[in-house]
């Protein structure tokens, strides 16, 4: 049988190795019957994963739960001086379709007619295709009208990306705006009717108005 300070270190290793935020249940598979003893696998974990927590407070890491699990990862605060590790820039998105993925997010689900309604111009295709690439939208299913469009909704690596355990932790839209902006090479926007409107405020207009 494992002690404490065994078990701990056993989370802390599978959390290093893993290629993305690990959920409670997949840990506790890591620990067999002789392991254990009379003790529960998940009370472990989570008994584990708490003395993680506190014992990374105040360094340049912290542990943090995201929609998929647990993970490891840079302090915000020290990403300026991190990213020099790193000769790629962050991808750098257009206006546009930070306007969609908005829309997607905040009044989900939504069809692409939908946020042609709001935005007031046909949603590129590029757009659509980047979002779906990114792993931050999909299908989730079709509107009860004729033709039947598809209605999107966001995924759960998108929760992951913006360190959400679910929908209900949604940031106000400047926060998305400002996560979004901070990665990468920008892509040409598309025209907009008005060009001066804040975002926040086309989150806001309600389905078909312009």
């Amino acid at each position: 049988m494992i002690d404490a300070h065994q078990a701990e270190r056993i989370v802390e290793a599978a959390l290093l190795a893993a290629d993305g935020p690990v959920s409670i249940l997949r840990l506790a598979n890591l620990f067999t019957a002789e392991d254990l003893g009379e003790r529960s696998a998940q009370t472990l974990v989570r008994e584990a994963l708490d003395a993680l927590g506190r014992r990374t407070a105040g360094r340049g890491y912290e542990l943090v739960r995201v929609a998929s699990g647990f993970r490891f990862q840079v302090r915000q605060e020290f990403s300026p001086w991190v990213s020099r590790l790193f000769d790629e820039r962050a991808p750098r998105y257009s206006r546009a379709l930070l306007e969609t993925l908005a829309l997607i997010v905040y009044r989900q689900p939504v069809t692409r007619g939908d946020i042609e309604q709001v935005r007031g111009v046909a949603v590129s295709s590029s757009i659509m295709r980047t979002l779906s690439e990114r792993g931050w939208i999909q299908a989730v299913g079709q509107r009860e009208t004729p033709g039947r469009p598809t209605l999107f909704g966001t995924t759960r690596r998108f929760l992951d990306d913006f360190n959400l355990q679910s929908l209900d932790q949604l940031p106000p839209f400047e926060d998305l705006q400002s996560f979004v902006a901070t990665h990468g090479e920008d892509a040409q926007a598309e025209p907009t009717p008005d060009e001066t409107r804040p975002l926040a405020e086309v989150v806001q207009l309600p389905v078909g108005e312009q």
